[in-house]
């Protein structure tokens, strides 16, 4: 299974950052030492600080220890007529999506990982269509293929006009498209950019969300200013979604809305 991209530690330290907080600020706050507080950013875990911290940073401290003692694992498997690939980019791995129609053939991409080998295999194997490309940010590791992808599919790729991606159309948030009988909703989910984009798959028998790095199973994306907002955004456009909906997201494995609301520090 493909590990959670955030362990404990990234949780903690992005709360505190989004929240603009200091180990020297956090620490009278928590009733802990400063060097406590470091001690934790540096992986060195102990449950009574790690509720302590996690309930200044209104942290879901059950979530967060079950997370950190490894007692969450969502385990969703890639539904039907679609496939997640994952490359290596650096010292990580991004994850990019493939969705088709089984009648027609019609397929999309989302994202294009760090290698486009994989998404043109798995188009091949299935003699697949791909009719559009579409990004859900511009940050490098979910762009990196993009132009080889373009070129040996010979389609056209969309990007947020809020954060267009050169060589791409654009669209406003709330245009809708469709590959065979999926439609395409697009979300702005900003925060971790600020275009961001969640693509919400409303299927024959289908309902997933293309998540890009605004949330990932157990955590969030780093957020750029605007926490508070960020995360409001993730509960409306995101969250707010059925919670048998499938999230895959630009990192880690793939979860469900139900299993976000009720595992995620964020939002538990």
């Amino acid at each position: 299974m493909i590990p959670l991209e955030d362990n404990f530690t990234d949780i903690l330290g992005k709360a505190m950052r989004g929240r603009g907080l200091s180990a020297a600020a956090a620490a009278p706050l928590a009733g802990l030492t400063e060097a406590a507080i470091n001690r934790l950013l540096a992986g060195e875990f102990d449950e009574p600080a790690t509720r302590a911290l996690a309930a200044v940073l209104q942290l879901n401290e059950e979530a967060l220890v079950r997370l950190a003692c490894g007692g969450y694992r969502p385990q969703v498997e890639c539904p039907l007529a679609m496939v997640m690939t994952t490359t290596p980019y650096g010292a990580m791995t991004v994850n990019a999506y493939l969705l088709w129609d089984e009648e027609n053939r019609d397929a999309a991409i989302f994202d294009t990982g760090a290698d486009a080998t994989p998404l043109l295999q798995a188009v091949a194997s299935r003699d697949l269509n791909v009719v559009a490309i579409f990004l859900t940010h511009d940050h490098a590791d979910h762009v990196h293929a993009l132009a080889v992808l373009k070129r040996e599919l010979g389609v056209e790729a969309w990007s947020s006009a809020l954060e267009p991606v050169r060589g791409t159309k654009t669209f406003r948030p709330g245009d809708l498209f469709n590959t065979g009988r999926h439609f395409i909703r697009t979300r702005l989910t900003p925060g971790h950019t600020p275009g961001g984009t969640t693509y919400v798959i409303e299927g024959h028998t289908l309902q997933a969300a293309i998540v890009g790095d605004a949330i990932f199973a157990g955590s969030i994306g780093t957020v750029r200013g605007h926490y508070q907002e960020a995360l409001a955004n993730i509960r409306r456009e995101i969250l707010g979604l059925a919670d048998q909906t499938i999230l895959c997201p630009g990192h880690g494995p793939l979860t469900t809305v139900g299993q976000e609301k009720a595992h995620n520090p964020f939002f538990a």
